[in-house]
């Protein structure tokens, strides 16, 4: 049976898109950014802060908080538009993106900009701090969860696993990590790179529970945490099939905008394929 009903879909596909909307407009802006790999995210980040996670915009650091760890820091974009839209800061300030002195930097930046839980940045290093906090919630015996994203190129780094080991040496069943399996990383596809297959087999020999998704279905997306949160004992990695530069067709299973804006030319049709025209709905 579905998870969501029908109107609840619609709701979190109607943010989804705005939050598309916010990723192309200030990469555009910024004249640089890492749009591909934010709008393959926008749904999984969707859906867990508007229907999964227990936080609070007014309250960035209510201390029981679930925590979201952005471990492909890259796709800040993603997460800026969400928290915009969630209401951490005004939805205005996403044109600031990468300036100086702007709350939103390149990659996420804990310390200044509201509803960031860690920074990130560095490929591999994301899934070892969740760990952390999943960790720290169980000794300090706190409910929260913690949920983390990966991209499908960063599991070609060593801290990966070291951190794989570590959370199911910990039997830390309050830590949920996606991975955004959309095939692309900067010099190709993975399995051209250097390959992650058979990436079930692989994290289910390292202790983890593995559940398998299409990352665009917000009922699929919300059923599978639900699924998590059944497993005791063992922290759940929730492979997100999706695609690299989702909803702007010209970007859709693109390398070329792994890390560069669309050019106003090229904004002008990505807002028309979101289902933006001058400006406006």
């Amino acid at each position: 049976m579905p998870t969501l009903n029908g109107s609840k879909v619609e709701e979190l596909e109607k943010i989804a898109r705005r939050v598309r909307v916010h990723i192309v407009r200030s990469t555009n802006e910024a004249g640089s950014g890492h749009p591909g790999g934010s709008l393959s995210a926008t749904d999984i980040l969707t859906a867990l802060y508007f229907e999964v996670m227990d936080h609070k915009p007014e309250e960035p650091n209510w201390p029981k908080r679930d925590r979201l760890v952005l471990s492909k820091g890259h796709a800040a974009p993603a997460l800026y538009g969400v928290l915009a839209e969630a209401g951490y800061f005004p939805v205005e300030e996403l044109m600031t993106l990468r300036k100086l002195g702007s709350r939103l930097q390149g990659h996420p930046h804990v310390k200044t900009t509201p509803g960031v839980d860690a920074s990130t940045g560095s490929l591999g290093q994301g899934l070892s701090v969740a760990a952390g906090m999943a960790l720290a919630a169980k000794l300090n015996r706190e409910p929260y969860r913690v949920f983390a994203i990966c991209g499908d190129g960063e599991l070609q780094s060593g801290q990966i696993w070291e951190a794989a080991m570590f959370s199911s040496h910990n039997n830390l069943d309050n830590l949920i990590v996606f991975l955004d399996r959309n095939n692309l990383q900067i010099d190709g596809s993975t399995e051209k790179v250097n390959s992650i297959e058979p990436i079930i087999s692989k994290w289910n020999s390292f202790g983890w529970h593995v559940l398998e998704i299409e990352g665009h279905d917000m009922d699929e997306i919300v059923d599978s945490v639900e699924r998590a949160e059944e497993v005791h004992g063992q922290p759940t990695m929730i492979i997100a099939h999706t695609v690299k530069g989702k909803g702007v067709p010209f970007m859709e299973g693109s390398l070329a905008f792994h890390g560069k804006a669309a050019n106003d030319k090229q904004l002008e049709t990505a807002l028309e394929a979101l289902g933006e025209k001058n400006g406006g709905d």
